[in-house]
């Protein structure tokens, strides 16, 4: 199929390449446009930029597509289908209807749950057993569209944001391989009105640890905010990101350092296995510890 793929950051990577080697013609890849990055703030390509000028594909990057010139171009390209993957940017109507099967969308959820900009993140914070992956006929709603495939995956009890995120990346990629192999075949499923949440875009406000809250609530908030923003508690007068953990025995004054980096919260225990010091590099809790006085309390 003649395929236009819009995508933009490191997760939509293996989408691409998986159409690419299943023999899909990508007539154009549209993506975020290049913005201010590293030390120097020069402009640095999107990761889906990067990767499809190594395939030596067609790269678009406007900043809208509601005039009438970027609606144009699109519908130029004469597309049979348009893949659509973390884009970040609202298609218009016109552009919707454009290739010959409309757009399909690949979500990191189980629609109608999770609807909107952070689904793995949210699905780790609320204790979720399981997530997965939808395929989605795009339309004018937020991720409101008939789902055609879906598959499910159970999530880990020390699985991390970053970690689930690969895992879901590949799991798009071989579904809408599968979608667009039997496109014509494939039955629409309404999502239903009962059981609709949206997960909302992170806040850094929502990073800072309450250890007065249970472990089990502290845990998820760990590693639902790894590897970013990062989940933050002040530890001998530094601010450090806690970047994975799991529930520990014990029990004590919430923040109370029990042993090593075992930490009390208000009802039970973590146990910090991975953590971040201010412009250093992130660490395995035995090199954390190396060469660091751990104080009686974190706050």
């Amino acid at each position: 199929m003649k395929v236009v793929f819009m995508g933009t950051p490191e997760f939509s990577v293996p989408v691409l390449d998986a159409l690419i080697e299943a023999g899909h013609e990508v007539v154009a890849v549209y993506c975020q446009p290049p913005r201010p990055a590293g030390r120097g703030k020069k402009d640095r390509p999107t990761p889906v930029h990067a990767r499809a000028l190594q395939l030596g594909l067609e790269v678009h990057h406007p900043v809208s597509l509601k005039g009438a010139d970027e609606q144009a171009v699109f519908a130029a390209l004469g597309a049979d289908i348009g893949v659509v993957v973390a884009y970040g940017l609202i298609l218009p109507q016109a552009i919707l209807d454009a290739p010959t099967h409309g757009c399909l969308n690949i979500h990191a959820s189980l629609l109608p749950r999770w609807r909107g900009a952070a689904p793995i993140h949210r699905a780790i914070m609320a204790g979720d057993a399981q997530t997965g992956i939808c395929i989605m006929q795009m339309e004018a709603g937020l991720d409101t569209g008939p789902v055609l495939l879906r598959d499910s995956t159970a999530i880990g009890a020390e699985e991390t944001t970053a970690q689930l995120h690969d895992r879901l990346s590949g799991m798009g990629a071989g579904l809408i391989v599968d979608a667009l192999g039997q496109v014509n075949a494939l039955i629409p499923e309404v999502q239903p009105e009962d059981g609709v949440t949206y997960a909302s875009k992170i806040d850094k406000t929502e990073a800072r640890i309450d250890w007065s809250r249970p472990a089990v609530e502290v845990d998820r908030l760990i590693r639902g905010l790894s590897p970013f923003p990062g989940a933050k508690c002040d530890i001998a007068g530094e601010q450090v990101k806690l970047l994975a953990s799991r529930l520990a025995e014990g029990s004590g004054t919430p923040g109370q350092v029990l042993n090593g980096l075992v930490v009390a919260c208000g009802d039970g225990a973590i146990e910090v296995l991975a953590a971040q010091r201010p412009g250093k590099r992130a660490m395995q809790a035995q090199d954390f510890l190396r060469g660091f006085d751990m104080p009686d309390c974190v706050s």
